[in-house]
């Protein structure tokens, strides 16, 4: 169902060019329009009987090539909805580009979240930067070695070799599976996530940068449970810190991840949005 295979692909990040008429007009919009449209080579394939629900029975959907039951209302996450923004790289350009920003109702406090590594910083605390791509061009994150501005993820900072973990996402069902491993944030992982968000099931895409190794053995098609190794802290790539690179994005609708053929297409925007990752990592339990 899920046989993806994935290369090494460079540069790739999920901003975009566009002329700032067009990228004003964008930002002015109640919510984001799509920025491009899905490639027929990634897309998925509609049939007339996908449309007709495939004869599927009460109290189930046509989701992926079969009939799924709809979940419980207890079992199924919202949707958060994605807007445009922008912000004016170094150079000068101006850069739109789609984002899910936090949801209202999930804490803003990034401790109460689990993460793929034990907390690195003094009193327990985990992030050292957190998603900022919500945020107005002049609040966005900027420093001298930075090629780019904003931030669409979170940086974890830990001892080199501390061990990365997976974390099942909230509403998760079945495993994550291995898309991709090779270079892109320096050494990265990024994997599949299912999940379901209103009444459907969704995919989400994970990164995990800048490590220093992968698990033994560890390649697209296999498949991670919650605590199962990723691999090791690093700073491959981001020479400055020790640290994880944890990036969150939601697939886009009719995209087929089988046919994303590079590792960088999972981060281009035509594929996947980033999000917000406080949207779907789990809470942390007490005392944990």
């Amino acid at each position: 169902m899920r046989a993806n295979q994935a290369n090494q692909a460079s540069g790739a990040r999920w901003w975009w060019a566009a002329g700032a008429a067009a990228a004003f007009a964008a930002v002015g919009s109640a919510s984001a329009q799509p920025l491009a449209a899905v490639p027929t080579s990634i897309a998925s394939t509609t049939t007339s009987e996908d449309s007709a629900g495939a004869g599927c029975p009460e109290d189930t959907v046509f989701d992926n090539g079969a009939c799924v039951h709809l979940a419980d209302a207890i079992d199924d996450g919202p949707v958060a909805p994605s807007y445009a923004n922008m912000h004016h790289e170094p150079s000068g350009r101006l850069s739109t580009y789609e984002q899910i920003p936090k949801l209202p109702e999930r804490p803003a406090d990034y401790d109460a979240y689990r993460y793929p590594i034990a907390p690195g910083l003094p009193g327990g605390h985990y992030v050292v930067s957190g998603y900022d791509l919500d945020r107005p061009d002049a609040a966005q994150r900027r420093g001298r070695s930075l090629r780019h501005v904003g931030h669409g993820g979170v940086d974890l900072p830990q001892t080199k070799g501390a061990p990365v973990r997976l974390v099942a996402l909230e509403h998760q069902e079945g495993p994550a599976e291995v898309l991709y491993t090779g270079p892109l944030f320096g050494t990265t992982v990024v994997t599949r996530h299912t999940l379901r968000e209103g009444g459907r099931l969704r995919d989400y895409v994970v990164l995990f940068g800048h490590l220093d190794s992968i698990a033994a053995g560890l390649s697209p098609g296999a498949t991670l449970n919650d605590g199962d190794l990723v691999g090791a802290v690093g700073n491959t790539g981001s020479r400055e810190l020790v640290h994880l690179h944890l990036e969150v994005r939601r697939v886009r609708d009719g995209v087929d991840l089988a046919r994303v053929a590079a590792g960088g297409q999972l981060v281009a925007e035509v594929v996947s949005v980033v999000c917000d990752p406080r949207n779907v990592l789990p809470l942390r339990e007490a005392g944990r």
